[in-house]
């Protein structure tokens, strides 16, 4: 895959510790380098979101999860192969292998392979990323650029560009382990 101009300039800020919003399937993200424990606690502090709710993981390819899900029973990675990418979450047991301002200390972290092309592209660059609604806590999930102006004018260190994948609603979330619906679609 090629990447555009403007893909590449956004994975450069991630890659030197930027927060960004981009353009999901359903809603505007926020998203920096997981392993960078200065950009996620900005990205927290921007969401006025309390570390303790851990944060969802996305990637481009489930390639990108391997070093999660190498030893994982193969029924579980058939499921997860079966809904990827697109507009699932898996809460997934982590084995201890994030830092604890991805998981906020709980022994599961959310996955998902995107579907959008421009997330896609950009993980496809930088690995996987944070990914979670572009709004502070209690406020709508953004869903416009205008919005994204709105709630973090100056604050973020990059914008993607780009149109929203054209679905209602967030990722149906769910526990790979037990099957249980975390957040319907």
């Amino acid at each position: 895959m090629v990447s555009s101009w403007r893909v590449r300039q956004v994975a450069r800020v991630v890659c030197n510790g930027g927060v960004i919003a981009y353009p999901t399937e359903a809603v505007w993200g926020l998203g920096c380098d997981p392993w960078d424990e200065a950009a996620v606690a900005r990205l927290l502090a921007l969401k006025d979101r309390p570390v303790s709710k851990g944060l969802i993981l996305v990637a481009d390819d489930i390639d990108q999860f391997d070093f999660l899900l190498d030893d994982f029973p193969p029924a579980w990675l058939d499921r997860l192969a079966s809904t990827w990418p697109g507009p699932n979450t898996w809460l997934v047991p982590h084995q201890g292998r994030l830092p604890e301002w991805i998981t906020g200390g709980s022994d599961k972290v959310a996955l998902r392979v995107s579907d959008h092309p421009l997330v896609r592209e950009l993980c496809a660059l930088v690995g996987p990323l944070v990914s979670t609604s572009a709004n502070p806590s209690g406020r709508p999930s953004a869903r416009t650029r205008l919005r994204i102006e709105q709630y973090f004018h100056g604050q973020l260190d990059a914008v993607l560009a780009g149109e929203l994948g054209g679905r209602r609603n967030p990722s149906l979330i769910r526990d790979l382990v037990t099957g249980d619906v975390i957040r319907p679609s």
